[in-house]
């Protein structure tokens, strides 16, 4: 894998929270190395409030965050993804469309914080616990050597990450 600054795109059905998390995450974290992109299957139109206002508290720019399908991004002129993550169980059992490039994919799936019910706290702790594991993968992910890596490598790796699990701290 070669220098140039990696497009990785982030994949939840609707678009409203998880992936549009991961995509602030890396585009502050990996500066300068990665772009990210979110996008859902079945797009809600809007971006989770509780989302939004997760983000701005941890000074993330949230410019960028709007709802949107993924095939904005199988469309020829679409950014080249070299990276495609599912953040959600239910976007991983989809037929995703072919993304131009063969990108390398992974899931990542964590649960859905907007599913949460309970109080204002539970669902807020909600969100911030969505926060910190996509945090600690997108880490993990950031610091790869990529360009030492042959594509298997990279792939187990990838997979790994997915499959870590989340513990508090």
């Amino acid at each position: 894998m070669s220098d140039h600054v990696f497009n990785v795109l982030f994949l939840c059905t609707g678009n409203s929270a998880r992936s549009i998390i991961a995509e602030a995450i890396l585009n502050r974290t990996g500066v300068g190395r990665f772009k990210a992109f979110s996008a859902g299957s079945q797009p809600k139109g809007e971006v989770h409030p509780y989302a939004l206002a997760l983000l701005k508290t941890a000074n993330h720019d949230t410019s960028f965050a709007r709802s949107k399908s993924w095939e904005e991004f199988a469309k020829p002129d679409a950014p080249r993804m070299d990276f495609v993550f599912t953040v959600c169980d239910n976007a991983a059992a989809e037929a995703c469309p072919v993304w131009p490039g063969q990108p390398m994919t992974a899931h990542w799936g964590v649960p859905d914080p907007a599913a949460v019910e309970g109080t204002e706290a539970e669902k807020h702790f909600a969100f911030a616990d969505t926060y910190r594991m996509l945090n600690n993968r997108i880490s993990i992910f950031a610091s790869l050597p990529l360009k030492s890596l042959d594509r298997l490598a990279l792939q187990k790796r990838l997979d790994d990450i997915g499959r870590k699990l989340d513990k508090a701290g």
